[in-house]
């Protein structure tokens, strides 16, 4: 069976990502920051793997990719992110906080992508996921959430410019919008609940080909402007 990284699958969104693709009887290697207290994670029944992984640490990004060696990763779920302070605006601006937002956001996905890019490429289905948001598109923008607008534009061209330095190894990048979900960061009062959202993506990961890489797609399978 195939077998699947995914990043921030302690709660939310990456813990979702974890159950469905234990339940259709993938092998799983579940990152987190802290596995002693992934509790709900711990309790997922399959082939699951857990790993303390803090995202932002390079040393944690290296210490994965040796313990996983030369095993073959089908696809690799970029998921982990962060919003930032809510109230990050000009003229109140927390630069530090907005360097955290791209770090976590940006650089972290992309440093994991290289360090387990021969992992996917010696894979069968060779596809790497990266979790992004509607909010980075600039056609779409609204304005406010300057940190986070920011932080996904960016992981979007930096998904489009690694989609076309892995097309030739066979390796399918794709960006998904989980829409605006009931999450720690998406509130209470989102549009829709976590399955509905995974059970979406986990769909559009399954129909994308090589031809799609370095697209930008909803939940939904629909085509979002850069």
């Amino acid at each position: 069976m195939p077998t699947a990284v995914i990043t921030g699958a302690n709660r939310g969104l990456g813990l979702e990502f974890a159950r469905v693709y234990l339940a259709a009887g993938w092998t799983v290697h579940a990152g987190c920051r802290n596995p002693m207290r992934a509790d709900e994670l711990k309790k997922l029944k399959g082939d699951l793997h857990i790993h303390a992984l803090n995202v932002d640490d390079p040393k944690d990004a290296k210490a994965l990719a040796k313990s996983l060696g030369s095993e073959p990763i089908d696809l690799l779920l970029n998921n982990a992110g962060i919003y930032g302070k809510r109230d990050l605006k000009v003229g109140g601006f927390d630069h530090d906080e907005f360097l955290n937002v791209l770090k976590t956001n940006v650089v972290a996905p992309i440093r994991l992508a290289e360090a387990l890019v021969e992992n996917v490429a010696h894979s069968t289905m060779k596809k790497m996921a990266f979790v992004t948001s509607r909010m980075g598109s600039i056609a779409m923008n609204a304005g406010g959430s300057i940190a986070y607008r920011t932080s996904k534009a960016a992981l979007n061209m930096a998904v489009s410019c690694l989609s076309m330095d892995v097309k030739s190894r066979g390796i399918t990048c794709i960006l998904l919008h989980p829409g605006w979900v009931k999450t720690d960061m998406g509130g209470p009062n989102a549009a829709i609940g976590i399955p509905e959202s995974i059970a979406g993506m986990k769909q559009v990961i399954d129909k994308t080909g090589h031809d799609d890489t370095g697209k930008f797609y909803d939940y939904q399978g629909q085509a979002i402007p850069w």
